[in-house]
């Protein structure tokens, strides 16, 4: 089989291996050890290091002959690279002075007067279906499902990038909404910025403020959303319709963790975990040339992949359940009684039969409407939801309303 990219495997990388009968995460940690003190050594899974005399280094090295920010190791399609951030003293690699170089398992790593040595490894940790149907907002007990609970359970606590990828529908802000409450960023905010809903002319202005007077229209200086996520979580939704001429601005902020506002001439230090989302196969917009690959990498240490509702119908019952408990349509006049308490067993086979070209949230529609129209005082059928139950894959019907039920209180 072709491989669509030459052999990559970010920190943090999910696979979903068939023969092994379930999904693996692959951990790669990149480990620095001092050669004059063996005791002390550096693992790390993030997707850059920074190395210097400066307290916020990963690394930090108190040596006169150290640079404030003298070098960085950062994730490569192929490797690790190591770049010298134009330090005073040079930094080498087996004694040879470089600017910019690939590393080996092994090899010296000279900061100023302080030997580091490299290497790399890399741990296979299979996924274990969790045993909840639930996880922080997420609703279902599929297979599928519980092997995402699993997988966000193990990544949430670290700062490591996700991009989540499936149909429009699935619930893609929703699992970002649980990966930030899992997090130590709960403390902080989860800003939400639709790539898709705003001017590609407005586009850098919003995610990275801007300066009074820096253009027509600028008559103060504003805060863009990395700043106003710092500490915290930025969700990026519809992150293929991102123009590519900014792209370029955003894979700067990834790995240099600092953003310019627009006019302005001094860069301002983030410290902003990213998660983004998008119904686009980035692979394929790479190919097409909409996508820019180093932004792809950069972004792609771990990939979530939501499966449609169609291809777990089984979770229909708890969903159509929870959405009546806790829908705010489905309140009574004092905010606490349920107006429809249940869906009857025949709207119930309709609605699990129905192959839900909508996903999640076309379900959450057709049970706001069915609500609306149910007459409280007595149960309707599942006659009213007849175009779930004609309801074909090829050519599917949006079911109609009043598919609840009531019950006596």
């Amino acid at each position: 089989m072709s491989k669509k990219f030459p052999d990559f495997i970010p920190p943090t990388k999910v696979s979903y291996l068939v023969e092994r009968g379930g999904p693996t995460i692959h951990l790669r940690r990149c480990i620095l050890q001092s050669v004059d003190d063996p005791t002390r050594e550096w693992a790390f899974e993030k997707e850059e290091i920074r190395i210097g005399s400066m307290e916020d280094n990963d690394i930090v090295l108190h040596d006169d002959t150290v640079s404030r920010y003298h070098c960085r190791i950062a994730q490569d399609e192929t490797g690790y690279v190591l770049y010298d951030n134009r330090s005073t003293n040079g930094t080498f690699v087996n004694k040879v002075r470089i600017r910019e170089a690939f590393l080996k398992p092994g090899c010296i790593v000279a900061v100023g007067q302080s030997q580091l040595r490299f290497n790399a490894r890399e741990e296979e940790v299979q996924i274990v279906p969790s045993n909840e149907k639930r996880l922080a907002g997420l609703i279902g007990g599929n297979a599928r499902m519980r092997e995402i609970y699993s997988i966000i359970e193990k990544i949430a606590p670290t700062a490591t990038t996700v991009v989540i990828d499936g149909e429009t529908g699935t619930g893609k802000e929703v699992v970002a909404q649980a990966i930030h409450s899992l997090s130590p960023r709960s403390r902080n905010e989860l800003v939400v910025f639709d790539c898709g809903a705003v001017p590609p002319n407005l586009i850098e202005s919003e995610l990275f403020g801007h300066e009074k007077g820096s253009f027509t229209g600028a008559v103060m200086t504003r805060t863009g959303l990395f700043e106003q996520a710092d500490g915290g979580t930025l969700f990026l939704d519809e992150l293929g319709e991102l123009p590519i001429d900014l792209q370029p601005k955003l894979l700067r902020v990834l790995e240099q963790r600092e953003v310019r506002r627009v006019g302005s001439t001094k860069a301002q230090k983030v410290d902003v975990r990213i998660i983004a989302a998008t119904n686009r196969n980035l692979e394929d917009e790479v190919k097409a040339g909409r996508f820019r690959q180093d932004l792809f990498y950069r972004l792609s240490v771990v990939r979530l992949h939501l499966p449609s509702l169609k291809d777990r119908l089984d979770d229909v019952p708890l969903l159509v359940q929870h959405f009546l408990d806790h829908g705010f349509y489905n309140k009574a006049a004092d905010g606490k009684t349920l107006r429809v308490r249940k869906v009857s067993r025949e709207a119930a086979t309709a609605l699990q039969n129905y192959p839900w070209p909508g996903n999640v949230r076309e379900l959450v529609n057709v049970i706001e409407r069915s609500v609306s129209f149910a007459d409280s005082s007595s149960a309707t059928t599942s006659s009213s939801c007849s175009g779930a139950t004609r309801a074909t894959s090829r050519t599917p019907r949006a079911p109609r309303t009043s598919t609840a039920s009531t019950s006596a209180s």
